[in-house]
């Protein structure tokens, strides 16, 4: 039997020289099914993989319900964002080289996590995310990453210079904690939607338009500790073929959950034909710490 997260054998076990405890700052240890700091802060690993680094209060609705991930986790695993998933692991492999430490900071599902660490040989990855419900998931997503719940606005429990490429992906951006724990040289991989990122079905469906001053809002964020690579901010755009349960799921599985009707949306997106078709469109950008 493979050796479980953390344990003597499994290469998630270097994980540890890079995770720090979130109370009070030390390295932590595992043992008996929990991360040990030496002031005896505890944090259980659950039995699905994933370990509860978070304490006290959360945002609320900052985590993503049981099911918007189980939406994500069925439109992702059709292959509908294969494409994003292969730009992400190329960028980011070739700044991480083999042996590397990835974070993914909100990595859901770990789907991109995952795509990264099989482009990038010997590499381990960690996933940070709030929702227990992805992280059951993304604990699993790769025999070389695993999984804490997070508040990625709050400072991260990551050792400072610690990871050669870190992964921001459809999540929230915490500019100083990014550039405290990549280390010199390292980058830090952005993936946003563009505004006409499903221009067709948020018209039809009534969703949430893509906000126009996004990348200033990004730009503001990480402008005093990164600055872009001349070569590293591309487009990527592709037009999509869905079933109206596929294109459910596509909807159900982001911000637009939580301002819509299901069953209002199920009649919206039924009246679009047995076919939806919509684009898909992403801006890819690559940062180094100034």
């Amino acid at each position: 039997m493979p050796p479980t997260v953390f344990e003597y054998g499994d290469p998630r076990r270097r994980l540890l020289d890079v995770l720090r405890c979130p109370l009070c700052g030390d390295g932590l240890q595992a043992s008996a099914g929990a991360l040990r700091c030496g002031r005896r802060h505890t944090f259980d690993i659950a039995r699905q993989g994933y370990v509860s680094l978070l304490t006290g209060d959360m945002r609320a609705g900052s985590a993503d319900t049981g099911p918007m991930v189980g939406a994500r986790d069925a439109f992702l695993g059709a292959g509908h964002y294969a494409p994003l998933a292969r730009a992400v692991a190329e960028a980011a492999a070739r700044r991480c080289g083999a042996g590397g430490t990835v974070l993914d900071a909100g990595a859901g599902t770990g789907y991109y996590l995952a795509s990264v660490l099989d482009a990038a040989p010997d590499a381990v990855g960690l996933g940070l995310d709030a929702s227990k419900f992805a992280l059951r998931r993304a604990a699993r997503a790769h025999p070389r990453a695993a999984a804490a719940v997070w508040d990625v606005w709050r400072d991260l429990p990551v050792r400072s210079a610690s990871t050669d490429v870190l992964l921001n992906v459809f999540a929230p951006r915490n500019g100083p904690e990014f550039r405290r724990v990549l280390r010199p040289g390292g980058a830090l991989v952005v993936v946003t939607p563009t505004p006409r990122h499903l221009g067709e079905l948020r018209g039809a469906a009534g969703l949430l338009a893509v906000d126009a001053a996004k990348e200033e809002r990004l730009a503001r964020t990480l402008d005093a500790h990164f600055e872009v690579e001349d070569a590293g901010a591309r487009e990527l755009e592709y037009g999509l073929r869905l079933t109206p349960h596929e294109a459910n799921d596509l909807v159900s599985m982001g911000p637009s959950a939580r301002h819509v009707d299901p069953e209002d949306l199920v009649r919206r997106i039924a009246a679009m034909g047995s076919t939806v078709e919509t684009t898909a469109s992403f801006a890819l950008a690559v940062y180094r710490p100034r």
